[in-house]
C-alpha cells in the first residue's frame, strides 16, 4: 500500500476526507470503478460490523457456491448449433 499526502490547497479532496471522518465512503470513478475511503482506525471496526450482517453474509455465502455448468456439447445442442457451425 503507497501512503499519499494531501495538498492542505485540495479543497474537494480535503471536504471528501471530512465527510470520511463522520462516515466511510464509497466513491465511484466516471467509469464506474468504486473505490473505499474509510479512516484507518475505524476499519477494523467496520470489518467486524460487516462480518456482524447476517444478510451480508448469507448473499456473499450464496454467491461463493459453485454453479451448475452446462457442457459445451450440451449447449451447443441447446442452441442448435452443430461442431461444423461452431469452427
Amino acid at each position: 500500500m503507497k501512503t499519499v499526502t494531501i495538498s492542505p490547497h485540495s479543497r474537494s479532496i480535503r471536504s471528501l476526507l471530512a465527510r470520511a471522518s463522520q462516515d466511510n465512503l464509497i466513491l465511484r470513478a466516471p467509469d464506474g470503478r468504486e473505490f473505499i475511503l474509510a479512516e484507518i482506525d475505524d476499519f477494523n471496526r467496520e470489518i467486524e460490523l460487516t462480518c456482524q450482517n447476517k444478510a451480508l453474509m448469507k448473499l456473499l455465502e450464496a454467491r461463493s457456491k459453485p454453479r451448475k455448468r452446462i457442457p459445451l456439447a450440451e449447449a451447443r445442442r441447446q442452441l442448435g448449433l452443430t461442431k461444423a457451425a461452431a469452427a
